[in-house]
């Protein structure tokens, strides 16, 4: 955790010099790894808990991108990084589990730089994390991170227009953690709500304590509110996670997408939608805003939930 402090430090640092959507801007080639090592049961049975993740044994499908988020960190807030840290939204995640991986093996974690996109709200950057059992990928997942700005014109002027809507703004910004569950009936269209969740106004703080993010965003009001948010918002990725926890057995699972379309300002109560296989699925919250949006692929002959 030192080093992660350290890394978010040093953002904060560097952020102000750096700016986003230079032509010419390139990506790092450093791939920062951490050295084959067993995974602490202590922090894996907390994250399991507040994510609603059950014991078996296994990693939880979102566990090598928390374990190498200090890896992530120190490269995205190295001087050659072409973005500045401080304001980056998470959009988008994409995992692939190649087989399922007890929480007894030792991982060796990479993460890289992959590509830079240029996007009509700025530029977004593709981080990819690899996870490995004696040589063997085992897990990989691609990350899309935006850094806002304006897009220059042909002709190098900034292009006037209308400023986005809250909802484009706040985009992508994720047991007793996550509330109890309990049956819900039918959201009025799209996908049949499947649970509802209760979260507390501290899960960010908690959240934070067992992944090692803790972006002032998601701790309290007052270090939210910098940053355009009234309350602490949710972390996107415990949103995926607690989804994922509902999505049946992981071994079925070939492949998750999932774009983080709103944040949820805690306290807050969130519903869980998906079809009946789990394939498909949203977290809404009040009046029926979509938080998130994923899906699931599943190998040849497997079930979902139930």
């Amino acid at each position: 955790m030192t080093s992660l402090t350290a890394s978010l430090a040093r953002g904060a640092l560097t952020s102000p010099f750096k700016r986003a959507g230079r032509p010419d801007a390139t990506l790092p080639p450093d791939r920062p790894t951490r050295p084959a090592a067993p995974v602490a049961p202590g922090p894996l049975a907390a994250y399991g808990r507040i994510c609603g993740f059950p014991e078996s044994g296994e990693l939880p499908l979102t566990y090598p991108h928390v374990l190498a988020f200090p890896l992530t960190m120190r490269l995205m807030t190295g001087r050659a990084f072409p973005l500045p840290v401080l304001g980056l939204v998470h959009t988008w995640i994409e995992i692939t589990p190649h087989r399922t991986v007890a929480s007894a093996e030792p991982l060796e974690l990479t993460v890289y730089a992959e590509k830079l996109t240029p996007n009509r709200r700025g530029t977004e950057v593709t981080m990819a994390t690899e996870a490995r059992v004696g040589g063997e990928l085992v897990w990989e997942s691609r990350s899309g991170y935006l850094s806002r700005h304006r897009q220059a014109t042909p002709d190098g002027t900034k292009p006037t227009g209308t400023a986005p809507d809250r909802a484009t703004q706040e985009r992508g910004t994720a047991s007793r953690g996550a509330g109890p569950t309990t049956a819900v009936p039918p959201a009025a269209g799209g996908l049949p709500a499947r649970a509802e969740w209760r979260l507390p106004g501290d899960l960010g703080r908690r959240y934070g304590a067992v992944s090692g993010d803790r972006n002032p965003i998601h701790l309290h009001p007052l270090t939210a509110r910098p940053f355009g948010f009234p309350r602490a918002i949710a972390h996107g990725m415990w949103t995926v996670a607690r989804c994922l926890a509902e999505a049946g057995d992981p071994s079925s699972i070939c492949s998750v997408r999932a774009e983080f379309r709103a944040p949820v300002l805690l306290p807050a109560t969130v519903t869980y939608t998906a079809d009946a296989t789990g394939n498909a699925f949203e977290l809404r919250g009040a009046k029926g805003r979509v938080h998130l949006v994923g899906t699931v692929t599943r190998r040849a002959g497997a079930s979902g939930p139930g």
